[in-house]
């Protein structure tokens, strides 16, 4: 697993100023040096499920800028589906951390699970090292890291949010995540020096666009040179990452350069086939 520290964080969230940046500098600083150990403990140990957690995070914290819901939780009043029975729960219990923790019940259920009482003290759910794990707590209960490996963004939002709100905002995180966290997976494969070939993804253009295509196009793959990275290239970059066992997250960085200027250099590997359709034998 490449490292995954506050430099990756400062990579994916949007910059501001004033109050809003620094209290996005105090979470990431404090969150950074916690954040692999955590991951790593969530098997979030691959770079999809880490590009995924940490987008989906980066939205629902305001782009790392918060960790308590901006509202002051009155909307939750009386709200029994998330055990808010005593008066003055829905502000008490407010959302809270990188993915909103809300509700007296599921306050005393993650505090449980962690061995905190969240329940009796529950501000503490905004603390920035502790909203993480529950954060990661929460992506275990929910079975997340399947979604994650197939690159199902509209499975991993649902789950998190319930619905499909910000979708735009989270594909957009999404995508710098995985050219962060492609680029310390160059950085560490040429130990320790960046990597001459540039990392690309779907929306980059030029010369070296090109390269990939032709590469593609020796290794089996039908598609147009036109030094674009459009969808066809990167359902060929997809497919080939998958045939060749790498992480299918259809970002070229060092792993995946390698694998196809090898593969171009033997016999060309075919695409996936699909099932021929049912008929007479010619």
């Amino acid at each position: 697993m490449v490292t995954i520290d506050s430099d990756i964080m400062w990579a994916i969230a949007p910059r501001f100023s004033g109050a809003a940046a620094a209290r996005q500098a105090e979470i990431i600083t404090q969150v950074g040096p916690a954040l692999q150990d955590v991951l790593k403990r969530y098997e979030m140990d691959t770079r999809l499920r880490a590009a995924h957690f940490l987008a989906q995070t980066c939205h629902e914290s305001a782009g790392f800028r918060t960790t308590e819901e901006f509202a002051n939780g009155q909307q939750y009043e009386g709200r029994k589906d998330l055990g808010n029975t005593q008066r003055g729960d829905g502000r008490r219990y407010k959302g809270r951390g990188l993915l909103q923790l809300t509700g007296r019940s599921n306050y005393r259920a993650y505090g449980q699970a962690l061995g905190i009482d969240l329940e009796g003290d529950p501000a503490r759910a905004g603390e920035p090292v502790l909203s993480l794990e529950i954060a990661c707590e929460y992506w275990k209960r929910r079975t997340i890291n399947p979604d994650c490996d197939r690159d199902d963004l509209v499975a991993v939002t649902r789950k998190v949010n319930g619905g499909l709100n910000g979708l735009d905002s989270r594909r957009e995180y999404l995508g710098r995540a995985k050219i962060a966290l492609a680029r310390v997976d160059a950085i560490h494969m040429a130990g320790g020096h960046p990597d001459s070939r540039p990392v690309l993804r779907r929306g980059s253009t030029g010369d070296a666009v090109g390269h990939l295509q032709e590469l593609l196009q020796k290794v089996g793959f039908p598609i147009a040179i036109d030094q674009s990275f459009g969808p066809a290239t990167e359902l060929a970059v997809v497919q080939f990452q998958r045939k060749t066992k790498l992480e299918s997250d259809g970002i070229v960085g060092p792993v995946t350069w390698h694998a196809l200027e090898n593969a171009a250099k033997l016999s060309p590997l075919r695409p996936p086939r699909t099932r021929p359709s049912i008929g007479r034998r010619e």
